[in-house]
């Protein structure tokens, strides 16, 4: 904790020369006088909002200010400065996404709404990824509808997804910003703490925003991570991303389409078929989440020194991390639970895509492993992600899944693999996947009479009050 109150620090120092002095102060830039409002950094055209030599942890959320803009950006701080909502502002994180995806991709591509022709193409291709994939699979479609989303589309369909998947997470922050104070401070600073999670809250959505923003200009579909993020049965692709992403492969951009549209069509399958899959993935994010430490000494150093002139601070925190998994048997539990979840989603479309594309496109090997390096780099926004919450959704054990459920199929047919999705309990784990010709050969259990079994019993009326409604003997 600082000297100071609340960490407040001291008002500055009358200067020698009095007005004079100010005078001169300001004119320098020095103090947090008005060349500097709220330690954002100069105003424009003195390096300040998103000028040259600006490091403007909030220039997502401003942009690049001319003086007429000054008045939105403060009415904007305080709309940040008030909220009242849950652990993360997601107006707001909605707000930053759209202006990251407005403002374009690094390669300078801009966002353009979809035209009919670009529609029409999207869903021709997953109609005939479908027919495809029935010879690969046992599961049927899972796609009630094709549809081609622009980048901003993409934001607004699958905030609700990563609403769950982040507060979860936030809301332990929040929790933490109102503990790290000692109790018998923390009625005195009542004001305090509730500013502090409101800017919490902002500046998780602010971090939250540009992750989304920059994921819509990498994504190609609605499940490019693993999870289902778009509405169920909806099959999605972004012709603008699927553009980039072929633009230097020399593969024909039909093909490209087609092979995208593969993944997302088995992915739907997967997920519209196997009812108890997304809760599974999901509630795994949950548990890991639930293990995950807040880095208290560094928030304790945070709000200690927290100036309200300088609210870049907690924005700093949230970019430097403050979230460390427990070195405890049940979060390595947890971990290794998701890290298999997600790889044997991955590995599972993997080998029924190919599967699908190899007798028919020339391309598919070398799609499939552009696929998979991409996949395994990761991108700045999923970096971002791994940051805010410290949790990279990326399966690192793919090719090991997909070899898997490869030999499944040698071994046990379409019909025999697939069967291993009607019950969690039937799926391979982490130590499968490090011998997997034990697995395959391995007699798996069934299920299915047992599942009869518990149906049929839930079925029947209780017998004794049937014969006796008051609940009386039956005698």
């Amino acid at each position: 904790m600082s000297d100071t109150p609340f960490g407040f620090g001291l008002p500055p120092e009358e200067p020698d020369d009095g007005d004079e002095g100010k005078k001169k102060d300001q004119e320098s830039g020095g103090g947090q006088g008005p060349a500097n409002p709220f330690g954002f950094g100069g105003l424009p055209g003195a390096g300040g909002f998103g000028g040259p030599g600006a490091d403007n942890p909030l220039a997502a959320m401003f942009g690049s200010l001319n003086p007429t803009d000054l008045g939105a950006a403060f009415q904007q701080l305080g709309q940040m400065l008030s909220y009242e909502g849950g652990p993360v502002n997601w107006d707001m994180a909605k707000q930053i996404a759209r202006q990251t995806v407005s403002q374009g991709t690094a390669d300078g591509t801009k966002d353009a709404s979809i035209g009919p022709a670009e529609r029409t193409a999207v869903q021709e291709a997953v109609r005939l990824a479908d027919l495809w994939l029935d010879d690969a699979t046992s599961l049927p479609s899972g796609a009630g509808s094709a549809v081609a989303w622009s980048r901003a589309e993409w934001v607004e369909a699958t905030l609700p997804a990563w609403k769950e998947l982040v507060d979860p997470v936030a809301e332990r922050v929040g929790n933490a910003m109102g503990d790290v104070l000692p109790e018998e401070m923390q009625a005195m600073a009542g004001p305090l703490i509730g500013m502090m999670r409101s800017m919490g809250g902002a500046m998780f959505g602010t971090q939250i925003g540009q992750a989304v923003g920059v994921l819509a200009g990498e994504v190609v579909g609605s499940t490019d991570i693993g999870l289902p993020l778009g509405p169920a049965g909806k099959a999605a692709l972004l012709p603008a991303n699927i553009e980039a992403f072929g633009k230097d492969l020399g593969v024909p951009k039909d093909e490209v389409r087609l092979y995208l549209a593969l993944r997302e069509a088995a992915h739907q399958r997967l997920f519209a078929h196997v009812p108890w899959l997304r809760s599974h993935l999901y509630g795994a994010v949950d548990g890991y989440a639930r293990g995950i430490k807040v880095d208290t000494a560094k928030l304790e150093d945070v709000v200690g020194q927290f100036d309200p002139q300088n609210p870049e601070q907690l924005q700093d925190a949230l970019q430097q991390g403050m979230f460390q998994p427990e070195d405890t048997p049940e979060q390595k539990a947890a971990l290794a639970r998701l890290e298999t979840a997600l790889a044997l989603v991955e590995g599972w479309v993997d080998a029924v895509v190919h599967a699908a594309a190899k007798p028919r496109l020339s391309s598919a090997d070398a799609l499939r492993e552009t696929l998979r390096r991409r996949r395994a780099s990761g991108g700045p926004a999923e970096q971002t992600f791994a940051t805010l919450i410290g949790l990279e959704l990326r399966p690192r054990r793919l090719r090991d899944a997909s070899r898997l459920w490869a030999s499944l199929t040698d071994a046990r047919g379409v019909d025999g693999r697939d069967g291993l999705w009607s019950h969690p309990d039937m799926l391979p784990t982490a130590s499968d996947l490090d011998d997997p010709d034990g697995f395959v050969h391995r007699e798996q259990l069934d299920f299915s009479e047992l599942d009869k079994m518990l149906g049929e019993a839930a079925e029947k009326p209780d017998l004794k009050k049937k014969d006796d409604p008051e609940g009386g003997s039956a005698e």
